[in-house]
């Protein structure tokens, strides 16, 4: 059994919306991850289970691993098909906010869900929600917004209508919000979830293989030149850095998702608690942050105090407005900062 996480009131309300709505946008934050993803098109599998119209807008382009999820090829993205968007969201009866808590992190679409007349519902699991939507469904100690996707489903009491189509989307965001079960996954009810959902008839092996095991020639060879050439490891601060280049990513050919997970293998090499990816993002004129830790090391408090941003205590992510050597001066900084805590003895 699960325990009830989300309050009755939110379970409520939301079964009134769902009830009475016939046209439901589902939006999630720029640059999808496979929570973002899982999240969103587990619940539209749901709702079009109930015989809601239902759409999924995102800001921009998500990796081409996701791209086998089933529904994926209907995602509209806001970047290429603006004004569709806009004229569906302004439609909407009622708009699902998943897996972000800040109008600003859906970037360009911000202004047209603020300004829709839409009901708006937020599911998410980030610290600090702003108050853009009336019904908050937020718990920052679940996982990840696909299980309170999940959670909410089954206390709507339609467990039985999640199809295998939205259970294998729902896992994906599972897993890949926990790097595969390996952090912030120590919840037992996970397991029980994880039960339910391949009694729906999912291959999670499979899964796993779709999302880690179909990357490209070029991702790999990146990968060995990181590692290589572009990782720093600081001993004496138990941390370590990577970083990379627009033109080293092209060298590469680089596409959206080649250098998903980079940031932890350094948390592979012994002692190494703190990790941080520093990345020239190749559609805007900014540093992308990927924080990572293990044990109790709170990479987001590194992530808002250095890096204007933040997540979960073990996996944040920030923004930087300046040059890679700036960046990397700043990460050192933090390192001199976080000393205590990066030299705690567990």
């Amino acid at each position: 059994m699960l325990s009830k996480v989300i309050a009755q009131a939110n379970i409520d309300h939301a079964e009134k919306w769902f009830e009475r709505a016939d046209k439901i946008v589902i939006v999630t934050h720029v640059s999808p991850d496979g929570d973002a993803i899982g999240s969103s098109l587990g619940l539209c599998h749901f709702l079009e289970s109930q015989e809601k119209t239902v759409n999924v807008i995102v800001p921009n382009a998500f990796p081409d691993f996701l791209r086998w999820m089933p529904g994926a090829k209907d995602i509209i993205r806001y970047d290429k098909y603006a004004e569709f968007a806009g004229k569906l969201l302004n439609e909407a009866d009622v708009i699902c906010c998943l897996d972000f808590n800040a109008l600003s992190r859906i970037d360009a679409m911000a202004d047209a869900v603020a300004q829709s007349p839409a009901r708006k519902m937020m599911i998410d699991h980030h610290l600090h929600p702003e108050s853009f939507c009336r019904i908050i469904i937020s718990h920052p100690e679940i996982s990840s917004t696909s299980e309170l996707v999940f959670r909410l489903i089954c206390r709507l009491g339609y467990f039985e209508d999640i199809t295998k189509e939205g259970a294998e989307c729902i896992y994906t965001g599972m897993m890949t919000d926990t790097g595969g079960f390996t952090y912030n996954s120590n919840n037992r009810e996970i397991y029980f979830i994880i039960s339910e959902l391949l009694s729906k008839g999912i291959d999670k092996d499979e899964i796993y293989r779709k999302v880690y095991n179909t990357y490209s020639e070029g991702r790999l060879r990146l990968m060995g030149y990181v590692l290589y050439d572009k990782m720093q490891v600081f001993p004496q601060f138990n941390s370590a850095l990577i970083w990379l280049t627009k033109e080293e990513q092209r060298k590469f050919q680089y596409i959206k998702g080649d250098t998903e997970g980079f940031v932890n293998i350094p948390l592979s090499i012994k002692n190494i608690i703190f990790s941080v990816f520093l990345r020239e993002d190749t559609e805007k004129n900014m540093i992308k942050i990927s924080l990572r830790s293990v044990g109790t090391f709170p990479c987001n408090k590194v992530a808002a105090e250095f890096f204007n941003g933040g997540g979960h205590l073990n996996a944040s992510g920030g923004e930087f407005y300046g040059t890679m050597e700036e960046a990397i001066e700043l990460f050192k900084q933090a390192l001199v900062k976080y000393e205590e805590l990066l030299l705690a003895k567990k």
